[in-house]
């Protein structure tokens, strides 16, 4: 056969397999909508069943604020121990364990982290802890994908591909953000373009997105009035917020990982115990908040609504950035997302009605600030501002801001490069490895 002709061959092989991957990839993210729908929804169910267990609850006077806490201590140990028991690899987020697998730095779970990850993650969310949708989202369609590879009996290269298209749609699926799934899963997880995840990435949200709105209905995660844009005047504002948004960051960051280190050294408690123990903590304060707890879709609502108080939202941040840090560290399933989008929020709508206090004939929107907030922090936290502005895009509706993001975002990457802090889901996924290695040596033993 002549050389041109060889080539040929090549080409149209490779084009083959690409078509093939397509069509899979479109296949993991039906199933991955699905899935993650069903979950989403579950969420809202325990949501539901939750707040109503509290109003239940008071009228029993301190009977029902024993029942109340002791009930949410219960789901987050039985979490913890479905975790223990059946799937370790599904404690926390899941996506430091996405990126180790597609670095091939440990083996992908067994499948069984699916229904782990499902139920383990509506008994922890919907007991209160502050924990996002899109960890378990994430975790559970990229074995999705990583599934489909092996049934169709694809090569590692090919199963890669579809285990990061799926993380890709279960993010899409949590937030109804497909663009920013795709960018997620280039920006965050293979951290650079690679021509078949991309082709791959974008054909699973796309029917993702297509699946779960069947279940979930058309509208953004988040309702934002009419916003102007930025006048010249306040832009430099915006890169401010971004500064004090990176330092942020930094804190966050830094308590997450002491939190979680400080849980470690109570390794003769069991995990168990320490889940419970921290559910019933978040049992008592729903209680006395109970707008307070569980992933913080409805804070953020109201945030960017900007009906919070000014005075009060100091303390509801502090609040909810310890919060998040205690559940966290309870070793069950659930994400970093949403609760970094309260913080986002609450931290730009602050700054924004403070620049309007000391600063009254200019044009500010403290909504604006917000919507930037959220874009900024989870830039100054994750590294990854193409995902961030995009999902803040997509999950407001609103293009806006977008001028504002840029620069805030600019700077909330800048603060924290320039400090040397390490982006979270690099020092997660050291902590995945550690572990990993210490399961190892446990066995060989």
């Amino acid at each position: 056969m002549a050389p041109g002709q060889n080539l040929a061959s090549d080409r149209d092989s490779d084009h083959g397999s690409i078509l093939v991957l397509a069509v899979l990839a479109l296949i993991v993210g039906a199933v991955s909508g699905f899935v993650g729908a069903l979950f989403l929804l579950l969420l809202e169910r325990a949501d539901r069943f939750r707040d109503a267990l509290i109003v239940w609850a008071h009228s029993k006077a301190f009977a029902g604020f024993l029942i109340l806490s002791i009930a949410c201590a219960t789901a987050a140990a039985v979490a913890a121990w479905l975790v223990r028991r059946y799937s370790p690899h599904a404690a926390g987020s899941g996506i430091p364990h996405v990126e180790a697998v597609l670095n091939e730095q440990v083996p992908q779970a067994p499948f069984r982290i699916i229904p782990v990850k499902f139920v383990a993650g509506v008994l922890a969310i919907g007991s209160g802890l502050a924990l996002g949708r899109e960890g378990p989202s994430v975790q559970m369609a990229a074995t999705i994908g990583h599934l489909v590879g092996k049934e169709f009996r694809r090569s590692w290269p090919d199963c890669r591909v579809l285990l990061a298209a799926g993380a890709g749609a279960g993010l899409a699926t949590a937030f109804n953000a497909p663009i920013a799934g795709a960018i997620f899963v280039l920006e965050e997880l293979v951290r650079r373009f690679e021509l078949r995840v991309a082709i791959a990435a974008l054909g699973a949200s796309a029917t993702a997105i297509s699946v779960s709105r069947v279940f979930l209905g058309d509208a953004a995660d988040f309702h934002v009035g009419a916003l102007a844009y930025a006048d010249a005047a306040t832009r430099p504002l915006y890169f401010v917020l971004g500064a004090i948004a990176g330092l942020t960051a930094i804190v966050y960051n830094r308590l997450l990982l002491g939190t979680i280190a400080t849980m470690r050294q109570l390794d003769r408690w069991p995990v168990e115990l320490r889940a419970g123990l921290i559910g019933g903590v978040v049992g008592m304060l729903a209680w006395f908040a109970p707008d307070l707890v569980g992933g913080g879709d409805p804070i953020t609502q109201r945030t960017l609504a900007g009906t919070e108080a000014l005075r009060l939202l100091p303390l509801v941040f502090l609040l909810r950035l310890g919060l998040g840090a205690i559940s966290y560290a309870a070793g069950t399933p659930g994400g970093l997302f949403a609760p970094m989008l309260v913080l986002g929020a609450q931290l730009g709508l602050f700054f924004g009605q403070l620049c309007q206090l000391v600063f009254p004939d200019l044009n500010i929107q403290p909504e604006g600030f917000a919507i930037v907030g959220m874009a900024a922090f989870f830039t100054g936290v994750v590294r990854a501002p193409l995902t961030g502005i995009a999902l803040v895009i997509e999950m407001t509706a609103n293009v806006t801001m977008l001028l504002p993001m840029l620069g805030a975002c600019f700077m909330a990457m800048l603060v924290p490069t320039l400090m040397h802090d390490a982006p979270i889901y690099d020092s997660l996924r050291e902590h995945t490895l550690e572990r990993e290695r210490t399961r190892l040596k446990q066995a060989e033993t």
